[in-house]
This record gives structure tokens, C-alpha cells and sequence, in this order.
């Protein structure tokens, strides 16, 4: 991947508010009019979408699955005729929006294994990430997705988790995937907590937590509101306590 463009992946339990972080990361970095920001919904529900408030064309697996049915009606290409159908499709797939372009996944349909059309796709997607500064995947539970269907390398991996044992289990169980499966390859890996009610929660967990946490957001009624009504998060109020706390995080991840 070009060295100028840094990738970000976050994963986490599922209702932990992970999409809700991945937002608020676009919108504070999509203010950096110097930057061109690329969000990928890797969740199967797309929640990404919903939260930034932008209606998607078509996903990369309504893409998967039309190839794959071609093939197997015996309508196959040669390989640079598919290349350059599926080069632009995806083209064609990326929403954008000021200075943000946002591509989501989708949810596989197909049976089989088809590796060479993942294969395919993910280096088109890798690709496509040259052009921008920032890549931010919102991304499912388990980071053998993100290698699997969107990317092999990421700079910062990041798991999300509130403070109950279930969601700090699945961060470890994630950080664990990373290291011994090499699930996807990754150059430095944090953690941020989301619905903190008091800072003794934080430095309780901070005391046996085998991931660095980069920070946390505090249980906050103004994010249930934005999710309960389905508005964007590009007008979440600047000056909210929980969009300050990640204007503080990107600034530790030196971004």
C-alpha cells in the first residue's frame, strides 16, 4: 500500500458502538479538508451507512455475487476483461460525499469459496485505497473478515469494547486472532472504550488489559439520540464531550 495512506480497522462485539466510533473518526478527519478519507462498511448490516447519513448504489458483494453467477452460467472473461469490469463496478459502487468516498461490503450471498474472486476484488480495493489519505474500515467482530474481503495490512487495528466481560473478552479474543492466526497483518494495535460510566471503570480495566487503551467515550445520551433517530453523524456538535474525546484519540494515534 502507498506509504502516505494510512489504514485504519476497527472491530469489536457486536453492540459495543463500534460503528457509532467509526462515524465520528470519518467526520472528525473528513474536517481535515487537506484529506481524502475512504470509509468501508465491512459489517454485513452496513451500519456505516446508516450513520453517516449516505444511501449506497450497490456493495462489493452485489459485485462478488453477479461475477460468480456469470461464471457459473459458463459467461466467463478473460482476466483482463474481468479486471477491468470489476475495476469499474467498484468505481461505479463508491458513494462519495465532499471529501469522503464510501464503499460498503455487503453480506456474501454466494456458496462456495471462489478465492479467486476475492482475490480479485480485494486487490482492486487495495488499489483503490492508494488514492486516498486515510481508510477507515468499520469492520465485524472478527478481523479474518478484513483479510479475508478487504485487506491484508492495516497500520492500526483497533478493538472496541464497553466495560462489561463480554466485550473486553472479545477485544482479547481479537487481539489474539491477530497475533497467533495472523488474521490480518497489522503495525500497532490499541484499544478504545465506549458507554464509560466513571474513570475508576477505566483504570480498573486499564490494570489488567492486555491491549494499550487509546482512550474512551463516556456513556452518552447525545450518540443514542444520533443512532435512535438514524441522523448522520457529519452533524454531531463539535463541542460534544464524546467528539472531543476522539479528536483526542486520532491526535494519540498520530494521524
Amino acid at each position: 500500500m502507498d506509504k502516505k495512506t494510512k489504514t485504519i480497522a476497527l472491530c469489536g462485539k457486536g453492540g459495543v458502538g463500534k460503528t457509532s466510533v467509526s462515524a465520528l473518526m470519518v467526520k472528525n478527519l473528513a474536517e481535515r479538508k487537506d484529506l481524502k478519507i475512504l470509509a468501508i462498511d465491512a459489517d454485513p448490516a452496513v451500519g456505516l451507512c446508516t450513520a453517516l447519513g449516505i444511501q449506497i448504489k450497490k456493495t462489493v458483494d452485489d459485485i462478488r455475487n453477479d461475477l460468480i453467477n456469470s461464471i457459473k452460467k459458463g459467461k466467463s472473461q478473460d482476466k483482463t476483461a474481468t479486471l477491468n469490469m470489476l475495476d469499474y463496478e467498484l468505481f461505479e459502487a463508491l458513494t462519495e460525499y465532499n471529501n469522503v468516498g464510501l464503499l460498503a461490503i455487503g453480506r456474501p450471498e454466494s456458496e462456495g469459496c471462489f478465492c479467486r474472486v476475492n482475490a480479485l476484488l480485494k486487490d482492486i480495493i487495495q488499489d483503490m485505497a492508494k488514492n486516498f489519505d486515510v481508510v477507515i474500515i468499520d469492520g465485524e467482530a472478527g478481523v479474518e473478515q478484513i483479510n479475508r474481503r478487504v485487506m491484508k495490512t492495516v497500520d492500526h487495528l483497533i478493538t472496541i469494547s464497553d466495560t462489561s466481560a463480554k466485550g473486553l473478552n472479545v477485544a482479547n479474543t481479537i487481539k489474539h486472532l491477530a497475533e497467533d492466526n495472523k488474521a490480518v497483518n497489522y503495525k500497532s494495535m490499541g484499544m478504545i472504550l465506549n458507554r464509560v460510566r466513571n474513570e475508576r471503570e477505566v483504570q480498573n480495566i486499564k490494570k489488567n488489559a492486555p491491549i494499550n487503551v487509546l482512550g474512551w467515550l463516556m456513556e452518552d445520551d447525545l450518540i443514542r439520540e444520533f443512532d435512535f433517530h438514524g441522523k448522520s453523524f457529519f452533524y454531531f456538535p463539535d463541542k460534544a464531550k464524546a467528539y472531543k474525546k476522539i479528536s483526542n484519540i486520532i491526535e494519540v494515534m498520530q494521524l
